[in-house]
């Protein structure tokens, strides 16, 4: 799961994202907060994180602001997780970037919980390897009808459904 700094991160970038592509002008701080619906405070550091890692410049005075300086497919959405929110593994055991040992494991070559965990976060990694700042920004339509559309319990699950059960609610 994504944190809300994670989220205030992605709003913002949008925003700048749509700048670049319209008029190419520095945008206050003050104007990313209201366009992207993130409290000025928290993106104000926010903001700098992005700025140091060379995604966005600032320029100061009157018509100062931010700036997208890259172009939204060179925004690889896995490194801004993993700078906002750090270590995307869901096992200290399987994190390429930040490795630790788990503590209570006295074998990681045959750890079930590991080996379950490894093939969920593969089918993951590649998936989330995949996406830029210009997936969130090109396919706003596509995106609204995944959120949208209803989600569907497989048949057999259905099946064993019986009435007042959640799924016949």
């Amino acid at each position: 799961m994504i944190t809300q700094k994670m989220k205030y991160a992605l709003k913002a970038l949008m925003v700048l994202a749509e700048e670049k592509s319209g008029d190419r002008r520095p945008l206050r701080i003050e104007d990313i907060a209201q366009r992207s619906g993130t409290p000025k405070r928290f993106l104000e550091h926010i903001l700098l994180d992005i700025r140091n890692a060379g995604y966005i410049a600032s320029t100061r005075g009157r018509s100062g602001g931010y700036l997208l300086i890259k172009e939204p497919a060179q925004v690889p959405l896995s490194e801004l997780l993993r700078m906002i929110d750090g270590p995307i593994a869901p096992l200290p055991c399987l994190s390429r970037r930040s490795y630790q040992k788990c503590e209570d494991c006295t074998d990681e070559e045959t750890c079930r919980i590991r080996k379950v965990f490894a093939g969920i976060f593969w089918s993951y990694l590649v998936l989330i390897d995949s996406l830029t700042l210009a997936d969130l920004v090109g396919v706003p339509a596509a995106a609204e009808q995944i959120l949208a559309a209803p989600i569907r319990l497989p048949e057999a699950a259905e099946e064993h459904e019986g009435p007042g059960s959640a799924a016949g609610v």
